[in-house]
């Protein structure tokens, strides 16, 4: 049954794996700072940098475009013309904006997974990002399966890309629990019948694990593991 209060969380029953999206669920969302100073490479503010960056991503995350392309495209929509060094300082940055990472999520996940739960990343990412959170994060080695957007070709809200994820994990969708950051994104799954979650903040995500009657909650040390990996 769906929970009465709105249409955030999925119906309640077993879940035999969870799939979790990387951007503003498993890391923060990107700083003012962070923000501002890519925004300054092109000599534009915050403002205009924004609605650029996530109208262009698409492509860049389907894999389409090459770094360097993708930063020159954005040069040509910003209307400013930028120099090879300025892309790899563009291509550094973005990676760096998107790695502060949610340690109170990597440590659930880690719960999750050592109490037999499949898991699952599914994330729009490009390949830089890609490269990056495999040279850099330990905790990745709780997922049984990396879906990345650039790799598989599709990108969310695509169906191509959860019809992709269940092939992997192999398990029914009314047994799956998505969780992004985005209501597109968890209407498209529930559409094919994976069972979502919106995430807002590890507080809200609290409630709604224990809404649905999911036993391990974010904060929990029931596994004895209670560190974050880098």
């Amino acid at each position: 049954m769906v929970d009465a209060r709105n249409s955030r969380v999925a119906s309640l029953g077993s879940i035999r794996a969870v799939v979790l999206d990387y951007g503003e669920v498993l890391c923060h969302h990107p700083s003012p700072e962070a923000l501002a100073e890519m925004a300054g490479i092109f000599g534009i503010n915050e403002d205009k940098f924004l609605p650029i960056y996530r109208s262009s991503r698409n492509p860049y995350d389907r894999g389409d475009l090459s770094p360097r392309d993708y930063w020159a495209e954005f040069a040509g929509r910003a209307g400013v013309t930028i120099h090879p060094h300025q892309i790899e300082s563009l291509r550094r940055l973005d990676m760096q904006m998107w790695s502060n990472v949610n340690q109170e999520m990597t440590e659930w996940l880690a719960s999750i997974h050592s109490r037999g739960i499949k898991t699952a990343i599914l994330s729009n990412m490009q390949t830089d990002m890609a490269a990056h959170v495999r040279r850099n994060f330990a905790w990745l080695r709780h997922f049984d399966h990396q879906i990345f957007s650039c790799e598989v070709h599709a990108i969310k809200p695509d169906p191509v890309i959860y019809q992709h994820s269940l092939a992997l994990l192999k398990i029914a969708p009314s047994e799956v629990l998505f969780i992004d950051d985005r209501e597109e994104n968890i209407q498209a799954a529930r559409a094919v019948g994976i069972r979502g979650i919106v995430f807002e903040s590890v507080e809200r995500f609290r409630k709604d694990l224990q809404a649905l009657g999911f036993p391990i909650l974010p904060g929990s040390s029931a596994d004895g593991n209670s560190h974050a990996d880098r």
